[in-house]
């Protein structure tokens, strides 16, 4: 992968919020060109009315598939020929299928090779099960094309502060009947792994929070044996620390990254520390996936005010979590093949047989 640029696949997210907006101000500067190839998963149709509404220079190239991306151009790949009417600012129907079958057309596309990541704009897909209507995130939604149901884990990124949780997004009563020993170190393993492949650290600290803020007996019967079992393993695991006190006191800068219980836990503090924005790395899939850590925001689309640096840093964390993974997993795809075979015989004739030679001599 050194030897070729990187392939970014880019969904383009809802089509009435500020999806394309970020994108055209992300590859309004060529330098970007030089990391790597950008294939935006969408409709030429829609861009073009995005780029005439927001009064935008931006340059694309329309193709029909992957195959076709070429480098040192942004290529405009189109997934779907229907009509979509664009309202900017307003969710529709229309809006979130648009950005479903990009998603959808790109992790197909990644089963077939066709790139080496995946970023997606901004999106929130809602579906309607009898009365209720329930929300299904993006994260969700590639699990579910992967057939990788529950496999994942969403890492929050500003700079080196990494945070996940072992529950989703999820109301807080439900979230604390999820927890229990056994998910705690599935989600501690696949945070120490991506920490190792994604993020390029050798030794990985990983500090866990307390469920509650004072020691109770989710600590004593849940968290301790955890911590345990993760440590005869061989993953670095601290604590469990009280969350009020563990960002307070600054103490989330001693490690590598931080395990909250619950998605509030995680997610509050990173709002407060992360001033300019975060980003978000979805692990413990066959696909490396980012995202800007921001919401479709069609109360500001349209107007030419949206900021696009937080889908430029997710743009540089799939390049440079790309290039980790495949130098991670190369010298385990070919092992060595052993040139010898030892002879492993501890019998007390086997010991004994070469003093016994040599007296003979």
């Amino acid at each position: 992968m050194e030897d070729k640029k990187i392939r970014i696949a880019i969904t383009h997210g809802d089509t009435n919020g500020i999806g394309y907006e970020t994108i055209f101000k992300v590859f309004s500067d060529p330098a970007i060109l030089e990391l790597c190839t950008p294939i935006i998963y969408g409709s030429p149709k829609i861009a073009a009315y995005h780029r005439k509404s927001l009064n935008m220079q931006a340059n694309f190239s329309i193709i029909n598939k992957a195959e076709d991306a070429r480098d040192d151009r942004v290529n405009m790949l189109t997934c779907f020929d229907e009509e979509v009417k664009v309202e900017l600012g307003t969710p529709t129907t229309a809006s979130t299928q648009a950005a479903r079958k990009a998603l959808l057309r790109a992790v197909n596309d990644f089963g077939l090779g066709l790139f080496d990541a995946l970023v997606t704009a901004p999106a929130i897909f809602e579906e309607t099960a009898g009365e209720e209507t329930v929300r299904e995130s993006q994260q969700r939604c590639i699990e579910r094309a992967l057939n990788q149901d529950g496999k994942s884990l969403c890492i929050h990124v500003n700079g080196d502060l990494r945070i996940a949780s072992v529950t989703g997004e999820q109301p807080l009563g439900d979230a604390l009947r999820e927890i229990r020993k056994d998910l705690i170190v599935e989600k501690a393993t696949i945070f120490h792994q991506s920490l190792r492949r994604d993020f390029r650290l050798s030794n990985p600290r990983i500090a866990l929070l307390q469920v509650n803020p004072q020691t109770g007996a989710e600590e004593e019967e849940i968290l301790k044996p955890a911590i345990s079992e993760l440590y005869n393993a061989g993953i670095g695991v601290f604590g469990p620390y009280p969350a009020d006190d563990y960002f307070s006191h600054y103490e989330h800068t001693h490690f590598d990254g931080t395990l909250a219980m619950y998605y509030a836990q995680a997610i509050t503090p990173l709002r407060m520390l992360a001033e300019e924005g975060r980003i978000s790395l979805t692990t413990g899939l066959p696909i490396v996936c980012t995202a800007p850590g921001m919401s479709p925001s069609f109360e500001i689309a349209g107007q030419g005010v949206a900021d696009e640096s937080q889908l430029r840093n997710a743009i540089y964390l799939a390049i440079d979590a790309a290039r980790y993974r495949e130098a991670f997993d190369e010298p385990m795809a070919n092992p060595l093949k052993k040139l010898y075979h030892e002879k492993r015989d501890e019998s007390e004739k086997v010991r004994f047989s070469i003093p016994k030679k040599n007296e003979a001599n």
